[in-house]
């Protein structure tokens, strides 16, 4: 799932990703777009809040895409 947030100022990227976090499966893999360079902090901050992890970030041309996973699903 792509979150296209550029063009917004954080915390508007966060939020957006925020809930699409809520809404995704378990082990559900999200990629968010941002141009507002806070988001390279704000992100992995909220993944540790929300027990997600930041899987990976990369800048190309001013856009930041970042990988983010929710929780896998509890086994047993």
């Amino acid at each position: 799932m792509i979150i296209d947030a550029r063009g917004h100022r954080c915390p508007t990227p966060s939020l957006k990703l925020q809930k699409a976090f809520h809404g995704a499966p378990p082990g559900t893999r999200l990629t968010l777009l941002a141009t507002d360079p806070m988001a390279r902090i704000d992100v992995p901050h909220l993944m540790a809040g929300l027990g997600g992890e930041t899987v990976s970030i990369n800048e190309d041309d001013g856009v930041l895409t970042i990988v983010v996973s929710t929780p896998a699903a509890p086994t047993g």
